[in-house]
């Protein structure tokens, strides 16, 4: 098992809480049974009780988009601290990204990582391994001992592969062991030097602009080579109106991609930049307001397939200098659930219920895990939510606090998560 080896064999009942579970259909208030680190209908005998009323209960969530730094970049996260951080924000399950030193492109290095895992982690991890070796883009990594190593994807993550043969190879070799391959979209070419989306607000700030087309193009190139290979592609991060609009046609050509949407992208927009706040400095940079409406709507719309973090951790070294010299990336697991809720489910785009199968439900279905439900059976991982609490974010379980949403007021509130019946947060 990843991430949780340890089984419990206590049960649980948790009362009173309004359940829902998307998968099933399910939305009315009840009781939950757990046994054996399991759900199960009902039991008798003696149980641990939990009173859950005025909360919501949902399965876990699952994010597909991480990234624990270990091994080898242990300064900014760690394992521990990284699923300390997914446990507080809800998650029970989160996808490593291959980024590591070393990187994940052989068994050896996938090994390591589940051997830290097994000892550290709060919450399930499942690997990721490279595309190329050493994520350099020069040589495929051993596709097939990369999946008989426990791998569930494949991506260069932050390198993005940009010799087309290259991929179309990946693809067909991904193909080939039934593996999901996942792409963060970026013409290197394009995007050199980039620091903030180009628009009105790099012309403002003078910094260098990071055009749409960076993105736009190897999108349509995914869904080009997908196409012709018939693998499954799964693209990262999406934060363009016209990338949005290229997903949007390939599904209805059936074309098999699928797409995730960030919090911060949901949330943010790159007139952020103007106080040159390296916290709101991210890859992809925060597009503009039309890009950011529209990934609304896609949301709507079922364009975007899920809700992943992208939860990438720096030290205060790496992000506290001047703009252009500053790191990429920002945290989100602590913040994910309460920013999406304010943004979409109280502006009026979805219900509660869509959020969590953003979260829950859809991801499991593309990485194929038996979780994400409330079903007898599966695992019991479940979070206890309060949608309408507001508090103020103030403390973050990662080892590092990159995020500008430090210090601020936000609405919908984890109160527990639960791992295979156990109390994995509060800690």
């Amino acid at each position: 098992m990843n991430g949780i080896s340890k089984k419990f064999s206590k049960n649980l009942i948790v009362r009173g809480a309004r359940v829902i579970d998307p998968q099933n259909g399910v939305d009315e208030v009840s009781d939950v049974y757990v046994s054996d680190g399991v759900f199960v209908d009902k039991f008798s005998g003696p149980a641990e009780e939990v009173d859950a009323r005025g909360l919501v209960l949902a399965p876990g969530f699952i994010d597909a988009h991480v990234h624990l730094r270990e091994p080898g970049q242990t300064r900014k996260e760690t394992v521990k601290t990284g699923t300390m951080a997914a446990a507080a924000g809800g998650f029970t399950s989160v996808v490593a990204m291959p980024n590591t030193s070393p990187a994940m492109d052989n068994a050896a290095s996938v090994k390591l990582l589940k051997e830290i895992v097994s000892s550290d982690a709060a919450v399930r991890v499942y690997p990721t391994g490279c595309i190329t070796v050493g994520r350099e883009g020069k040589a495929l990594a051993p596709i097939g001992s990369l999946k008989n190593a426990g791998v569930i994807a494949i991506t260069d993550d932050g390198s993005c592969v940009q010799n087309n043969e290259l991929m179309k190879r990946a693809l067909e070799y991904a193909n080939m062991f039934s593996l999901l391959v996942m792409d963060h979209c970026q013409d290197a070419s394009l995007t050199s030097k980039g620091q903030i989306r180009e628009g009105e607000y790099s012309l403002l700030t003078g910094l260098k602009g990071w055009p749409n087309a960076g993105e736009d193009i190897i999108v349509a190139r995914d869904v080009i080579l997908s196409k012709y290979t018939g693998a499954r592609i799964h693209l990262q991060h999406i934060s363009s109106a016209l990338s949005l609009e290229i997903i949007k046609g390939a599904k209805k050509r059936g074309v098999k991609v699928s797409a995730e949407a960030t919090p911060h992208h949901l949330a943010l927009s790159d007139r952020c930049a103007v106080g040159y706040d390296t916290n709101y400095k991210m890859n992809p940079p925060l597009g503009s307001e039309e890009d950011r409406q529209a990934l609304i709507k896609a949301v709507k719309d079922g364009t975007i397939d899920i809700i992943a973090t992208d939860h990438a951790p720096h030290s205060i070294t790496d992000k506290d200098k001047e703009f252009d010299y500053a790191a990429f990336g920002i945290t989100g697991l602590e913040t994910a659930f309460a920013v999406c809720n304010e943004v979409l489910v109280e502006g009026g785009h979805i219900t509660l219920n869509r959020l969590i199968e953003l979260m829950t439900s859809a991801p499991a279905k593309l990485l194929g895990l038996k979780s994400g439900a409330l079903s007898e059976g599966y695992a019991a991982d479940f979070v206890l939510l309060d949608p309408q609490k507001s508090f103020v974010f103030d403390k973050t379980y990662s080892r590092s606090s990159n995020t500008p949403w430090l210090g601020k007021t936000l609405k919908g509130k984890v109160e527990a998560t639960y791992v295979g019946g156990a109390r994995a947060y509060p800690f």
